[in-house]
Protein backbone atom coordinates (compact mmCIF):
# COMPACT_ATOMS: atom_id res chain seq x y z
CA UNK A 1 0.00 0.00 0.00
CA UNK A 2 2.85 2.04 0.41
CA UNK A 3 3.91 1.61 -2.78
CA UNK A 4 1.51 2.82 -4.35
CA UNK A 5 0.38 5.75 -2.57
CA UNK A 6 3.78 6.55 -3.15
CA UNK A 7 3.04 6.20 -6.99
CA UNK A 8 -0.34 8.18 -6.55
CA UNK A 9 1.40 11.09 -4.67
CA UNK A 10 3.96 11.36 -7.77
CA UNK A 11 1.10 11.05 -10.73
CA UNK A 12 -2.02 12.38 -9.62
CA UNK A 13 -0.18 16.55 -9.58
CA UNK A 14 0.78 15.90 -13.14
CA UNK A 15 -3.01 14.79 -14.09
CA UNK A 16 -4.32 17.88 -11.94
CA UNK A 17 -1.94 20.39 -13.47
CA UNK A 18 -2.72 18.94 -17.35
CA UNK A 19 -6.27 19.52 -16.27
CA UNK A 20 -5.74 23.09 -15.31
CA UNK A 21 -4.44 23.29 -18.59
CA UNK A 22 -7.72 21.39 -20.41
CA UNK A 23 -10.05 23.65 -18.08
CA UNK A 24 -8.25 26.77 -18.98
CA UNK A 25 -8.44 25.76 -22.94
CA UNK A 26 -11.95 24.81 -23.02
CA UNK A 27 -13.11 28.12 -20.89
CA UNK A 28 -10.88 30.03 -24.40
CA UNK A 29 -7.91 31.64 -21.85
CA UNK A 30 -5.79 29.95 -23.90
CA UNK A 31 -5.91 31.33 -28.25
CA UNK A 32 -4.43 28.81 -30.64
CA UNK A 33 -2.17 31.68 -31.22
CA UNK A 34 -1.50 32.05 -27.14
CA UNK A 35 -0.82 28.33 -27.32
CA UNK A 36 1.63 28.45 -29.96
CA UNK A 37 3.95 31.38 -28.64
CA UNK A 38 3.59 29.34 -25.62
CA UNK A 39 5.16 26.27 -26.99
CA UNK A 40 7.78 28.15 -28.60
CA UNK A 41 8.75 29.67 -25.47
CA UNK A 42 8.74 26.33 -24.01
CA UNK A 43 10.48 24.61 -26.47
CA UNK A 44 13.46 27.86 -26.75
CA UNK A 45 13.58 29.19 -23.40
CA UNK A 46 11.90 27.06 -20.60
CA UNK A 47 13.58 23.61 -21.39
CA UNK A 48 16.80 25.16 -22.13
CA UNK A 49 17.16 26.64 -18.63
CA UNK A 50 15.90 23.13 -16.89
CA UNK A 51 18.88 21.37 -18.62
CA UNK A 52 21.19 24.15 -18.11
CA UNK A 53 20.05 23.82 -13.95
CA UNK A 54 19.83 19.99 -13.92
CA UNK A 55 23.49 19.51 -15.63
CA UNK A 56 25.74 22.40 -14.42
CA UNK A 57 28.49 21.21 -11.78
CA UNK A 58 25.64 17.63 -11.40
CA UNK A 59 27.79 15.69 -8.24
CA UNK A 60 26.78 12.26 -9.77
CA UNK A 61 29.07 13.20 -12.76
CA UNK A 62 32.10 12.28 -10.70
CA UNK A 63 31.56 8.95 -11.18
CA UNK A 64 32.69 8.20 -14.60
CA UNK A 65 30.78 4.71 -14.96
CA UNK A 66 27.95 7.43 -14.88
CA UNK A 67 29.39 9.76 -16.83
CA UNK A 68 29.71 7.18 -20.04
CA UNK A 69 26.77 4.84 -19.08
CA UNK A 70 24.30 6.60 -17.71
CA UNK A 71 23.45 8.96 -20.66
CA UNK A 72 24.61 6.48 -22.73
CA UNK A 73 21.47 3.97 -21.18
CA UNK A 74 19.31 7.25 -21.71
CA UNK A 75 19.98 7.60 -25.32
CA UNK A 76 19.80 4.09 -26.15
CA UNK A 77 16.33 3.48 -24.33
CA UNK A 78 14.55 6.43 -26.28
CA UNK A 79 16.31 4.95 -29.71
CA UNK A 80 14.99 1.48 -29.00
CA UNK A 81 11.54 2.34 -28.11
CA UNK A 82 11.57 4.40 -31.64
CA UNK A 83 12.12 0.93 -33.05
CA UNK A 84 10.09 -0.79 -31.75
CA UNK A 85 7.23 2.11 -32.35
CA UNK A 86 8.55 1.42 -35.76
CA UNK A 87 8.56 -1.90 -36.20
CA UNK A 88 5.36 -3.12 -34.48
CA UNK A 89 3.04 -0.03 -35.53
CA UNK A 90 1.33 -2.33 -37.87
CA UNK A 91 -0.23 -4.25 -35.30
CA UNK A 92 -1.87 -1.30 -33.95
CA UNK A 93 -3.75 -1.38 -37.03
CA UNK A 94 -2.59 2.10 -38.20
CA UNK A 95 -2.77 2.88 -42.11
CA UNK A 96 -1.40 5.94 -42.45
CA UNK A 97 2.94 6.84 -41.94
CA UNK A 98 2.06 9.79 -40.26
CA UNK A 99 0.28 7.93 -37.56
CA UNK A 100 2.89 5.15 -37.48
CA UNK A 101 4.95 7.64 -36.97
CA UNK A 102 3.43 9.48 -33.87
CA UNK A 103 2.39 5.93 -32.66
CA UNK A 104 6.77 5.33 -32.77
CA UNK A 105 7.46 8.89 -30.96
CA UNK A 106 5.25 8.10 -28.07
CA UNK A 107 6.47 4.15 -27.88
CA UNK A 108 9.48 5.11 -27.97
CA UNK A 109 9.38 9.10 -25.31
CA UNK A 110 8.42 7.43 -22.04
CA UNK A 111 8.35 9.72 -19.36
CA UNK A 112 11.47 9.72 -17.74
CA UNK A 113 11.29 13.03 -15.20
CA UNK A 114 7.57 14.06 -14.30
CA UNK A 115 6.87 10.87 -12.35
CA UNK A 116 10.36 9.33 -11.75
CA UNK A 117 11.91 12.26 -10.04
CA UNK A 118 9.29 11.89 -6.77
CA UNK A 119 9.73 8.40 -7.20
CA UNK A 120 13.37 7.75 -7.13
CA UNK A 121 13.59 10.28 -4.35
CA UNK A 122 10.95 8.64 -2.45
CA UNK A 123 12.13 5.12 -2.70
CA UNK A 124 15.98 5.43 -3.11
CA UNK A 125 18.17 8.01 -2.34
CA UNK A 126 19.62 11.60 -3.26
CA UNK A 127 22.74 10.15 -5.12
CA UNK A 128 19.98 7.59 -7.35
CA UNK A 129 18.27 11.40 -8.08
CA UNK A 130 21.08 12.77 -9.09
CA UNK A 131 22.19 9.68 -11.77
CA UNK A 132 18.86 9.90 -13.17
CA UNK A 133 19.61 13.67 -14.27
CA UNK A 134 22.55 12.16 -16.05
CA UNK A 135 20.32 9.77 -17.38
CA UNK A 136 17.79 12.61 -18.77
CA UNK A 137 20.73 14.37 -20.42
CA UNK A 138 21.07 11.20 -23.23
CA UNK A 139 17.34 11.12 -23.59
CA UNK A 140 16.91 14.36 -24.07
CA UNK A 141 19.74 14.36 -26.65
CA UNK A 142 17.68 11.34 -28.72
CA UNK A 143 14.61 13.00 -28.27
CA UNK A 144 15.72 15.93 -30.43
CA UNK A 145 17.53 14.51 -32.53
CA UNK A 146 16.18 10.84 -33.31
CA UNK A 147 12.91 11.32 -31.62
CA UNK A 148 12.23 13.94 -34.45
CA UNK A 149 13.44 12.40 -37.19
CA UNK A 150 11.11 9.61 -36.40
CA UNK A 151 7.74 11.77 -36.05
CA UNK A 152 8.94 14.52 -38.76
CA UNK A 153 9.80 12.08 -41.15
CA UNK A 154 12.14 12.86 -44.51
CA UNK A 155 15.73 12.05 -44.75
CA UNK A 156 17.81 11.24 -41.41
CA UNK A 157 20.46 14.19 -42.14
CA UNK A 158 17.14 16.99 -42.61
CA UNK A 159 16.38 15.93 -39.70
CA UNK A 160 19.18 15.70 -37.79
CA UNK A 161 19.70 19.67 -39.17
CA UNK A 162 16.28 20.49 -37.73
CA UNK A 163 16.83 18.99 -34.50
CA UNK A 164 19.41 21.45 -33.73
CA UNK A 165 17.68 23.65 -31.58
CA UNK A 166 18.40 25.34 -28.37
CA UNK A 167 17.46 22.03 -26.24
CA UNK A 168 20.66 20.44 -28.14
CA UNK A 169 23.03 23.43 -27.71
CA UNK A 170 21.95 23.88 -24.32
CA UNK A 171 22.72 20.04 -23.48
CA UNK A 172 26.19 20.29 -25.54
CA UNK A 173 26.99 23.35 -24.02
CA UNK A 174 26.50 22.67 -20.44
CA UNK A 175 28.31 19.41 -20.58
CA UNK A 176 30.84 21.31 -22.64
CA UNK A 177 30.71 23.86 -19.37
CA UNK A 178 31.73 21.08 -17.07
CA UNK A 179 34.32 19.72 -18.70
CA UNK A 180 36.43 23.20 -19.12
CA UNK A 181 35.51 24.35 -15.79
CA UNK A 182 36.18 20.94 -14.17
CA UNK A 183 33.60 19.45 -12.83
CA UNK A 184 33.95 20.75 -9.66
CA UNK A 185 34.23 24.54 -10.00
CA UNK A 186 31.07 23.63 -12.46
CA UNK A 187 29.52 22.87 -9.60
CA UNK A 188 30.14 25.60 -7.42
CA UNK A 189 29.61 27.86 -9.82
CA UNK A 190 25.55 26.15 -9.79
CA UNK A 191 25.44 26.79 -5.89
CA UNK A 192 27.64 29.52 -4.87
CA UNK A 193 24.77 31.73 -3.64
CA UNK A 194 27.19 34.90 -3.68
CA UNK A 195 29.29 34.05 -6.59
CA UNK A 196 29.57 36.67 -9.39
CA UNK A 197 27.62 34.46 -11.90
CA UNK A 198 24.93 33.54 -9.25
CA UNK A 199 22.10 35.68 -10.48
CA UNK A 200 22.56 34.05 -13.78
CA UNK A 201 22.44 29.97 -12.13
CA UNK A 202 19.65 31.62 -9.68
CA UNK A 203 17.60 33.27 -12.79
CA UNK A 204 17.72 29.79 -15.49
CA UNK A 205 16.47 28.13 -12.24
CA UNK A 206 13.78 29.84 -11.80
CA UNK A 207 12.95 29.82 -15.43
CA UNK A 208 13.33 25.93 -15.81
CA UNK A 209 10.84 25.69 -12.93
CA UNK A 210 8.46 26.63 -15.30
CA UNK A 211 9.81 24.28 -17.89
CA UNK A 212 6.88 21.07 -16.58
CA UNK A 213 3.92 23.19 -15.29
CA UNK A 214 3.77 25.04 -18.70
CA UNK A 215 4.52 22.14 -20.61
CA UNK A 216 1.71 20.31 -18.39
CA UNK A 217 -0.62 22.72 -19.15
CA UNK A 218 0.08 22.77 -22.77
CA UNK A 219 -0.48 19.11 -23.19
CA UNK A 220 -4.36 19.53 -21.13
CA UNK A 221 -4.96 21.93 -23.80
CA UNK A 222 -4.04 20.19 -26.40
CA UNK A 223 -6.38 17.20 -24.76
CA UNK A 224 -9.02 19.85 -24.65
CA UNK A 225 -8.48 20.79 -28.45
CA UNK A 226 -8.63 16.87 -29.84
CA UNK A 227 -10.99 15.61 -26.91
CA UNK A 228 -13.74 15.53 -29.44
CA UNK A 229 -12.15 13.60 -32.18
CA UNK A 230 -10.88 10.98 -29.53
CA UNK A 231 -13.51 10.50 -28.28
CA UNK A 232 -15.43 9.59 -31.86
CA UNK A 233 -13.01 6.78 -32.47
CA UNK A 234 -11.10 5.82 -29.14
CA UNK A 235 -9.36 2.66 -31.38
CA UNK A 236 -8.68 -0.36 -29.06
CA UNK A 237 -6.67 -1.81 -30.91
CA UNK A 238 -4.01 0.89 -30.81
CA UNK A 239 -4.04 1.56 -26.95
CA UNK A 240 -3.92 -1.98 -26.39
CA UNK A 241 -1.07 -2.34 -28.32
CA UNK A 242 0.54 0.45 -26.76
CA UNK A 243 -0.06 -0.79 -23.17
CA UNK A 244 1.71 -4.19 -24.21
CA UNK A 245 4.63 -2.80 -26.28
CA UNK A 246 5.49 0.03 -23.52
CA UNK A 247 4.70 -1.56 -20.33
CA UNK A 248 5.36 -4.82 -21.41
CA UNK A 249 7.92 -5.94 -23.97
CA UNK A 250 9.87 -2.70 -23.50
CA UNK A 251 10.01 -2.47 -19.69
CA UNK A 252 11.40 -6.33 -19.34
CA UNK A 253 14.07 -5.37 -22.10
CA UNK A 254 14.90 -2.64 -19.72
CA UNK A 255 14.76 -4.88 -16.49
CA UNK A 256 16.72 -6.84 -18.50
CA UNK A 257 19.10 -4.29 -19.10
CA UNK A 258 18.98 -3.07 -15.68
CA UNK A 259 19.91 -6.45 -14.34
CA UNK A 260 22.74 -6.79 -16.50
CA UNK A 261 24.81 -3.37 -16.81
CA UNK A 262 27.91 -2.97 -15.47
CA UNK A 263 27.22 0.53 -13.49
CA UNK A 264 26.38 1.53 -10.02
CA UNK A 265 23.87 0.29 -8.10
CA UNK A 266 22.10 4.14 -8.58
CA UNK A 267 22.23 3.69 -12.57
CA UNK A 268 20.57 0.28 -11.93
CA UNK A 269 17.95 1.73 -9.98
CA UNK A 270 17.13 4.46 -12.59
CA UNK A 271 16.80 2.01 -15.12
CA UNK A 272 14.37 0.01 -12.87
CA UNK A 273 12.12 2.75 -12.33
CA UNK A 274 11.86 3.81 -16.25
CA UNK A 275 11.09 0.00 -17.10
CA UNK A 276 7.85 0.92 -15.28
CA UNK A 277 6.92 4.06 -16.95
CA UNK A 278 4.27 4.89 -19.50
CA UNK A 279 4.84 7.28 -22.46
CA UNK A 280 5.44 10.27 -21.87
CA UNK A 281 3.18 13.57 -22.27
CA UNK A 282 5.39 15.76 -24.21
CA UNK A 283 5.17 14.24 -27.07
CA UNK A 284 1.78 15.52 -27.62
CA UNK A 285 3.45 18.66 -27.74
CA UNK A 286 5.99 17.68 -30.10
CA UNK A 287 3.37 16.67 -32.47
CA UNK A 288 1.27 19.40 -31.96
CA UNK A 289 4.40 21.56 -33.14
CA UNK A 290 5.56 19.68 -36.27
CA UNK A 291 2.49 18.56 -37.53
CA UNK A 292 2.36 14.84 -36.20
CA UNK A 293 -0.85 13.01 -35.55
CA UNK A 294 -2.13 14.41 -31.86
CA UNK A 295 -5.05 12.03 -31.55
CA UNK A 296 -2.89 8.36 -32.01
CA UNK A 297 -0.52 10.45 -29.53
CA UNK A 298 -3.04 11.01 -27.17
CA UNK A 299 -4.27 7.44 -27.47
CA UNK A 300 -1.19 6.13 -27.00
CA UNK A 301 -0.26 8.21 -24.10
CA UNK A 302 -3.74 7.74 -22.29
CA UNK A 303 -3.75 4.15 -22.70
CA UNK A 304 -0.44 3.91 -21.28
CA UNK A 305 -0.64 5.96 -18.18
CA UNK A 306 -3.86 5.04 -16.88
CA UNK A 307 -2.80 1.44 -16.92
CA UNK A 308 0.83 2.72 -15.16
CA UNK A 309 -1.36 3.66 -12.74
CA UNK A 310 -2.30 0.00 -11.60
CA UNK A 311 1.11 -1.53 -12.87
CA UNK A 312 3.93 0.50 -11.25
CA UNK A 313 3.54 -0.48 -7.88
CA UNK A 314 3.12 -4.09 -8.45
CA UNK A 315 6.55 -4.24 -11.34
CA UNK A 316 9.15 -2.26 -9.60
CA UNK A 317 8.99 -3.78 -6.24
CA UNK A 318 8.86 -7.33 -7.90
CA UNK A 319 11.91 -6.71 -9.83
CA UNK A 320 13.98 -4.88 -7.29
CA UNK A 321 15.21 -7.88 -5.32
CA UNK A 322 16.43 -9.70 -8.79
CA UNK A 323 18.13 -6.51 -10.90
CA UNK A 324 19.83 -5.89 -7.09
CA UNK A 325 21.32 -9.11 -6.44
Amino acid sequence: MSQFQTVLQAVLPVFCVAAVGFFIRRRRLISDETERNMLEVLINVFIPCLIFQSVLGNESLLNVRNVVLAPLCGFGSIVLGLGFGRLFAGIAGLESDRSRRAFATCLGIFNWGYVPLPLAASLFDQKTVGVLFVFITGAEMAVWTVGLVTLRGGSFKDGLRKAINAPFFTIVGTLSLNFILGLESAHDLATDATGALAFVVKTAGMLGQCAIPIGLVLVGASLADKLGEFRSDLRPRVMASAVLLRLGLLGFLFVLLARHVPGSIELKRVLLIQSAMPSAMFPIILAKRYDGDVVCALRVVIATTLTSLITIPVWIPFWAPWIER
